[in-house]
C-alpha cells in the first residue's frame, strides 16, 4: 500500500516538475522589479528588510530610505547600520502621523526622504533600494503620484525597488512588477499584547 502511495507521489512531482520547469525556461528576462508590500497585515516591511539582507547577501549595495518612521530607532536600522560597506540607511520621518499630528512638517520630511530616495535611483551601483512606508506618504499626498513614478520608471534598468506600507495608491499597483497585500488572519495586538522588540521594532 504505502508502495503505492509513494509511486503515485513520484509520478505527480516528475508531471509538476516538468511543468515548472517549463515555466522557469521561459521566464527568461533579467530586469530590475518594482515589488510592492501593502495591507493591513504585519510583514510589510520586515519582508523588504529581508530582501535587503538577501540582496547584501549576494554582494549588492542596497539603500534604503524610512518614510515616516524615525522618531525611535528599530532593530533593523540598529542591525542593519553595522554594514555600513554594503547599505546605506535613512531612516528620514518623525513618527507615525497620529503622533506627529503635524501635516505640514510631514509634508516637508517626506519630501526630503523623496530627495534621497532620487539620489538612490539615479545610482547604477545600488543593486537594491527599500523605501520603507512611502505607500503611507502617497497614501496622505505628502508626495506626488506620478513625479514618484516617473523617477521610479527612470532608474538603472538592473535596480530592484522594494515599497512598503498600507494603502499603495492603484497607479502604483499599477507599474509595480510583483504585489503582494498581506491580510490579517491574527494579531496579538487585538489580544491586548502590545508592540514588542525584536517583533514589531
Amino acid at each position: 500500500m504505502s508502495d503505492d502511495i509513494n509511486e503515485r507521489h513520484r509520478l505527480r512531482m516528475e508531471r509538476k516538475k516538468a511543468i515548472i520547469d517549463a515555466k522557469i525556461a521561459s521566464a527568461d528576462k533579467q530586469i530590475g522589479i518594482i515589488i510592492v508590500n501593502t495591507g493591513n497585515g504585519k510583514g510589510k516591511s520586515s519582508s523588504g528588510f529581508g530582501m535587503a539582507i538577501r540582496a547584501m547577501g549576494h554582494g549588492m549595495k542596497v539603500g534604503v530610505v524610512q518614510f515616516i518612521k524615525g522618531a525611535m530607532q528599530t532593530g533593523e536600522e540598529k542591525f542593519l547600520r553595522r554594514f555600513p560597506e554594503g547599505i546605506s540607511f535613512h531612516a528620514m520621518g518623525e513618527g507615525y502621523t497620529w503622533e506627529t499630528q503635524n501635516r505640514e512638517r510631514d509634508i516637508a520630511k517626506a519630501q526630503q526622504a523623496w530627495e534621497q530616495a532620487k539620489v538612490f535611483l539615479a545610482d547604477p551601483d545600488i543593486g537594491l533600494v527599500v523605501f520603507d512606508e512611502l505607500n503611507i506618504a502617497l497614501k496622505y499626498k505628502y508626495l506626488d503620484v506620478e513625479a514618484v513614478i516617473n523617477d521610479l520608471l527612470a532608474r538603472p534598468p538592473m535596480q530592484h525597488v522594494v515599497i512598503t506600507g498600507r494603502g499603495a495608491p492603484p497607479e502604483l499597483i499599477e507599474i509595480a512588477d510583483t504585489v503582494t497585500e498581506m491580510e490579517v488572519v491574527k494579531h496579538a495586538f487585538k489580544a491586548g499584547i502590545g508592540a514588542q522588540a525584536g517583533t514589531e521594532w
